[in-house]
């Protein structure tokens, strides 16, 4: 298993829900953070409909201050969200138009994506708001860097990303975030309150179990902790 490049300074990291991010690219967010690259969250849902018996208009202003919390633990500072549908993002050339709009607002060299496939593991399905988001911002990538596909979106120059990394089951390349590991906690407790509903197991043992499952060795990968991601390359 390769090293995932990092031969570049801007990246952004596209997902659907607030704690997406997370539950597994955190810590190598946390790594190229501190390597001085800027890096810019974009989330398609203010995750409105992901806490049982809380109303989608409270949860909504929640998630968002919990997800702004937790960049900031990795040293993210801009997070940016669309207002799709939680629970309800449509693939489609509506979410391909929006997201190759914030690729050409925010121009990164690498997007980060969260795993899209129709499976976790043989019989975990994978969220239908993670196939739409990760399907759709993979054709956006393209449709950002055409000048006709979209011309409603020609107020922004085209763009090129040179890479997506996708965060996932069917990693070919791995980032070493061994000196990132608290931040990645950190920035998963931000969470809590959606934490605290999700399971009764207390927030920090949930944290610890997460981050360790998240970033455990790779195979092939000379590291004690890593992500592992799917790399896919641009010609931009």
């Amino acid at each position: 298993m390769e090293q995932v490049p990092e031969d570049w300074q801007r990246g952004l990291v596209i997902v659907a829900h607030p704690d997406d991010i997370e539950y597994g690219a955190a810590a190598a967010v946390a790594r190229w953070t501190a390597q001085g690259k800027d890096i810019r969250y974009l989330l398609v849902t203010r995750g409105e409909a992901g806490i049982a018996g809380m109303p989608p208009a409270q949860a909504a202003p929640l998630r968002e201050i919990e997800e702004i919390s937790g960049a900031r633990e990795v040293g993210v500072h801009t997070v940016e969200f669309l207002d799709h549908p939680d629970g309800r993002i449509e693939e489609g050339l509506a979410l391909r138009r929006d997201l190759a709009a914030a690729l050409r607002r925010h121009r990164p060299e690498m997007v980060v994506l969260f795993n899209f496939g129709d499976t976790w593991a043989p019989g975990m399905v994978n969220s239908a708001d993670h196939r739409a988001v990760g399907r759709s911002a993979l054709d956006a990538i393209s449709d950002a860097g055409n000048e006709w596909i979209f011309p409603e979106i020609a107020e922004s120059a085209p763009w090129s990303a040179r890479w997506a990394a996708v965060v996932g089951p069917n990693a070919t390349h791995a980032v070493d975030v061994s000196a990132h590991l608290e931040q990645a906690r950190a920035s998963l407790a931000a969470h809590r309150r959606y934490l605290q509903v999700l399971s009764p197991v207390p927030v920090e043992e949930q944290v610890r179990e997460i981050v360790s499952f998240a970033t455990g060795p790779k195979e092939g990968f000379p590291a004690a902790h890593a992500v592992g991601f799917e790399l896919f390359t641009f010609g931009g």
